[in-house]
């Protein structure tokens, strides 16, 4: 292929080229769609590009940036890009355009880099796999018979099949970090209101969603976070100010940190030996480093908080749903959601807004309690998951289950909604277990792709660190990758 070297290069190393002239946008761009067309129809994780369009940018000229000509993609869930589909993988959307820029794109295009696409997502983003039927099943490029992870599993089976160095993802459960542990990639959820959601909205799910990206490098995170961060006029909240740009921080000393760890899961019941193994290896890692490593957890009402997080998604699917309807100017058809989406539909209209409250401030007492437990160590390190990567349709409803959510959906009644979300969402709670917290919380936290399983796949060390402070995150992570470095694993036939 064009550009051999474009495989190794991250974002800021390709953009640096570019900006000495030694190739330019419009050829980072050529190797980027030459590598989409030879990978992608086995992966499915880009579902529309726009070349001619991409072809005309990137011909220039371009603004000026640390990551300007880089080729990028954005995921077709909530992020608005003028005149480009926004479907969330819905039917429902399937003919909905967006009217304007969201401000995540224009700060990316500020930057100078190169749309070129939008990848897949489950439908309206609910499950922790990529598997919507209006799309189909995006792959993982370690092994395409397993799921690469949701919501943002489009971009990070591009990302980690070298077709980009980076890419647009955003994160309400573990949509960032649980893609990034299937797929070997770096990811940080940032804390609540670094980014800002506008203009079409204030927040999203509750607080819980935040945008971000998946990168190969700590350093391309970074550079990223810089370009997107900051609040718009508006915006209902605001993280703590940065100190200095966070890129600064890649490399920078963390010093010696109180690390607290653990084994078992937040949320999940079981934990799979090879996510303790993950756990375990980072500890003596982190040990070996010169930090004090000690084995404890938070304590929270897991009952409550899972409950608490469901009630805010299906609040948040109603209101999704009705927003569609009333952008696609008709009413809902039977057929137009998947099962569960159209069960979460149901749920966010039988449930009350006292149950949303509820659980909103279920999720600020958790805020208050990780606030201290944070008091005592700087950072809790767990498995991003609790289960390695699964088989493409393992975490599918049974069909019982589908006939059981699509006869609630059309007759809605709370206690068999109740029984059918013990059921599926405690599958999905089994195989994610540790994410849903810090979107709850509103902490930053990262995915760092360290560990591999026996089978040959992924897993990654989730690191969740004190509100606003992304920076101790960065330094840290940065430590872990000189000390054992990802970036030349790659995925089978790469």
């Amino acid at each position: 292929m064009r550009l051999p070297e474009y495989d190794r290069l991250d974002a800021l190393a390709l953009a640096e080229r570019i900006r000495r002239g030694e190739l330019t946008a419009a050829d980072a761009l050529e190797a980027a769609i030459e590598r989409a067309d030879a990978r992608n129809p086995r992966l499915n994780a880009i579902v529309a590009r726009y070349d001619d369009e991409a072809r005309t940018r990137a011909k220039g000229p371009l603004p000026p940036g640390p990551l300007s000509g880089v080729p990028f993609l954005i995921k077709d869930l909530y992020t608005e890009w003028s005149g480009h589909p926004l479907t969330g993988s819905t039917r429902l959307s399937a003919r909905r355009v967006a009217a304007r820029d969201s401000d995540v794109v224009t700060r990316l295009l500020r930057a100078g880099v190169v749309l070129f696409g939008q990848t897949n997502t489950p439908e309206l983003g609910v499950m922790a796999i990529t598997e919507s039927a209006f799309r189909g099943p995006a792959r993982n490029p370690w092994n395409p018979a397993f799921t690469p992870g949701g919501s943002s599993g489009g971009s990070a089976a591009a990302v980690a099949a070298r077709v980009v160095p980076a890419a647009h993802g955003n994160d309400g459960g573990g949509s960032l970090r649980i893609p990034a542990s299937a797929c070997g990639l770096f990811a940080m959820k940032p804390t609540r209101g670094r980014i800002s959601m506008g203009p079409g909205a204030g927040e999203a799910m509750s607080g819980l969603a935040t945008e971000g990206v998946l990168t190969r490098s700590v350093r391309d995170s970074a550079a990223l976070l810089d370009l997107l961060a900051g609040g718009a006029p508006g915006d209902p909240y605001a993280a703590p100010a940065r100190a200095r740009p966070f890129v600064d921080e890649v490399g920078a000393a963390p010093g010696r940190l109180r690390v607290a760890y653990m084994r078992r899961s937040l949320f999940a019941r079981e934990t799979h030996p090879e996510a303790t193994a993950a756990v375990e290896g980072a500890a003596r890692l982190l040990a070996e480093l010169g930090h004090d490593v000690i084995e404890v957890a938070p304590i929270i009402p897991r009952d409550a908080l899972v409950h608490a997080y469901l009630v805010v998604l299906a609040a948040q699917v109603a209101v999704d749903v009705a927003n569609a309807a009333r952008i696609a100017g008709r009413k809902r058809r039977p057929d137009d959601l998947e099962p569960e989406t159209a069960a979460l539909d149901a749920a966010g209209r039988v449930l009350s807004a006292a149950d949303l409250v509820q659980a909103e401030e279920e999720m600020h007492r958790a805020g208050r309690t990780m606030a201290a437990f944070l008091a005592a160590h700087d950072v809790l390190v767990t498995a991003t998951t609790a289960q390695p990567a699964l088989r493409i349709g393992q975490l599918a409803a049974r069909a019982h289950e589908r006939l059981a959510m699509r006869a609630v959906a059309r007759v809605p009644s709370r206690t068999v909604l109740e029984k059918l979300f013990a059921a599926v969402g405690s599958r999905s709670f089994e195989a994610t277990g540790n994410t849903m917290l810090f979107n709850q919380t509103g902490q930053p936290a990262m995915s760092v792709p360290l560990h591999v399983t026996a089978a040959g796949l992924p897993l990654g060390v989730q690191v969740a660190g004190r509100f606003g402070d992304e920076a101790t995150l960065f330094r840290l992570a940065a430590q872990l990758e000189a000390a054992r470095p990802w970036a030349e694993r790659l995925p089978p036939g790469l």
